[in-house]
């Protein structure tokens, strides 16, 4: 068991299938909770070339590509919202969430997106669910009509980014937290009837989870901190807003020695379509058929707590990056040999990609002292819808975690 706690999950799924003697040492590692072995990110994606319910899961670690099926769910149908400690948090063809972990096949409902404050059932004569009508508003402020929306239109408009969290209250269970329309928070825990809404007209874009205290940076660079814990929930601003909005991607991480970083992405935007050269400001993004999104640049900087404010810093040293739609990582290259130090691995964020969903992936490995890029898996292995996303596989079954 000591030796088996030191391999990464696919060298133990291997060991633990050698005879009945190390099968039995594999299940009770597991069983008594104790292998803790920090797992190499992976890119899950899909492809064309495999059924609807099979998904692909590049190892960095091994360089290798491995096939998971996933015999109750077809994933090329489902919307990836988010990735989090081992589970994807998915919308399905009524608009509904699910968290499923990829490497148990385990999947378990969230609360009904009708319980989200902007959006309605619009019902048929039997009483059944035909249409969502999605407000557009936060707080007292309306910003246009309500929209109506097929049942697996929704999830294009609503959703933005997805968390899951372990639950500093409960042990063994996860809280789920939800960026949607109009980029507010939500959260809820598994068995929850509803989803409670945290803050609203705040523009979030990234969030992270601490010690029962839920932080989330919004578009402004400005910090806010939630206590889940708690029955109120109240917003703590840790830090003031300190630029003008503007449409970077902007990500809240930890490094493996307790600083908190914000990471500043650029991407540059190219469209295709009805838009020509001389088109005015701002460009009609409806009539754009297709968009080309490159990184070309990531500013990191540290936040010095004391005087609030942003530090900026020109290298990770011996950090390495995960950015995307997944919950935002920075891990130390010592612990993960196979990864390359002062480098982000990145996959697309989230708030374009549902409008073009055939189009190229920003997806490499980005060199974050020269600012070039280099590629991770061939294009032509992936379809980009529903877009690749990182996930660091995990073996807790949280159905029998919850039941204890």
């Amino acid at each position: 068991m000591d030796i088996f706690a030191l391999l990464e999950i696919p060298d133990l799924l291997r060991a633990g299938a050698v005879c009945s003697t190390w099968h039995a040492a594999y299940t009770s590692l597991l069983s008594h909770g104790c292998y803790h072995r920090p797992q190499t990110p992976c890119l899950l994606y899909t492809s064309e070339s495999d059924a609807d319910n099979v998904a692909c899961l590049y190892n960095l670690a091994e360089d290798r590509v491995y096939r998971l099926t996933l015999p109750e769910l077809a994933i090329r149908s489902r919307y990836l919202i988010g990735s989090s400690n081992g589970w994807l948090v998915t919308a399905d063809e009524r608009s509904e969430l699910h968290m499923v972990n990829p490497i148990t096949g385990e999947q378990i409902a969230l609360p009904p997106v009708t319980t989200i404050e902007q959006v309605k059932p619009i019902l048929d004569e039997a009483g059944e669910i035909k249409e969502y009508e999605l407000s557009h508003f936060s707080g007292e402020e309306v910003y246009r009509d309500p929209t109506i929306l097929a049942l697996n239109e929704l999830r294009d408009d609503l959703y933005s980014k997805a968390f899951v969290f372990p639950d500093e209250a409960s042990s063994g269970s996860y809280i789920v937290v939800l960026i949607h329309e109009p980029y507010e928070l939500s959260f809820a825990r598994p068995g929850d009837s509803k989803w409670t809404l945290l803050a609203a007209r705040d523009s979030y874009e990234d969030c992270m989870y601490v010690d029962g205290v839920l932080y989330a940076v919004t578009g402004a660079c400005r910090i806010d901190a939630f206590d889940l814990t708690g029955p109120t929930n109240l917003r703590k601003v840790i830090m003031e807003e300190t630029k003008n909005f503007i449409y970077e991607h902007i990500y809240i991480t930890k490094t493996s020695s307790g600083d908190l970083l914000l990471v500043w992405r650029e991407q540059d935007v190219k469209g295709e379509g009805d838009v020509g050269e001389d088109a005015p400001e701002p460009v009609q993004w409806e009539l754009i058929s297709e968009i080309k999104m490159e990184t070309r640049k990531i500013t990191l900087y540290k936040v010095d707590m004391e005087a609030k404010e942003l530090v900026e810093i020109n290298s990770l040293h011996d950090h390495v990056l995960f950015l995307g739609y997944s919950q935002t990582d920075c891990l130390g290259a010592e612990e993960y040999p196979s990864l390359k130090a002062n480098h982000a691995y990145l996959t697309d964020s989230q708030r374009y990609i549902a409008s073009w969903k055939r189009n190229c992936r920003d997806i490499c490995v980005f060199n974050l002292e020269s600012n070039s890029a280099e590629e991770i898996v061939p294009p032509q292995c992936w379809c980009s819808w529903p877009a690749p996303i990182w996930i660091t596989p995990n073996l807790t079954k949280m159905s029998s975690r919850l039941k204890e």
